[in-house]
């Protein structure tokens, strides 16, 4: 009995920790990164340790890219859980995105959550296309999809972002 008052005294002091969630986000114009950093202050404020990490290619792509290498590549051993955040491009899931997903050894036993953004508010643009790819790729290395969501960049966009930062933050 003593260990658990000790325990329960020291949550009380120093607080919790209640998961680590990386936000893993490929944005080239800010909007996904504007995504994540509200993601990220809505996680934080429940004591999760939240990172947002910006994947960045080496140079130019373009949507038809096959060879991307980055400069750096996040530590995804470090967290409890995922958010994979990337644009719509050309009707599909960024090249960039694509590509990083691709070379992830592994996300057994991690839940993940994914977002897109894109600009056009048509459903056959590449939201959902996009979103199937994602859940394609991290089913293959093990993870747990258990979120998803498409932000329109156009009048209700703020509206559309809350509801995902609501969602999400339900979700961890």
């Amino acid at each position: 009995m003593p260990i658990l008052k000790n325990l329960a005294k020291k949550i009380l002091k120093e607080g919790v920790n209640l998961m680590k969630i990386g936000i893993i986000v490929h944005s080239q114009t800010g909007n996904t990164y504007s995504v994540a950093q509200k993601l990220q202050k809505k996680l934080s404020a429940t004591e999760n340790e939240v990172k947002v990490e910006r994947i960045t290619p080496n140079g130019e792509v373009n949507p038809s890219s096959k060879n991307i290498k980055f400069e750096t590549l996040p530590d995804l051993d470090a967290y409890d859980a995922l958010i994979f955040g990337a644009p719509v491009q050309a009707f599909s899931l960024s090249a960039v995105m694509k590509a990083y997903m691709n070379q992830i050894k592994s996300l057994n036993n991690k839940k993940v959550a994914c977002f897109v953004t894109k600009g056009v508010p048509f459903n056959w643009t590449g939201g959902n296309k996009a979103i199937n790819q994602m859940k394609k790729i991290i089913e293959s290395q093990g993870g747990t999809v258990i979120g998803t969501s498409i932000v329109i960049w156009r009048d209700k966009r703020e509206e559309q972002i809350a509801e995902l930062v609501e969602k999400f933050s339900e979700l961890f």
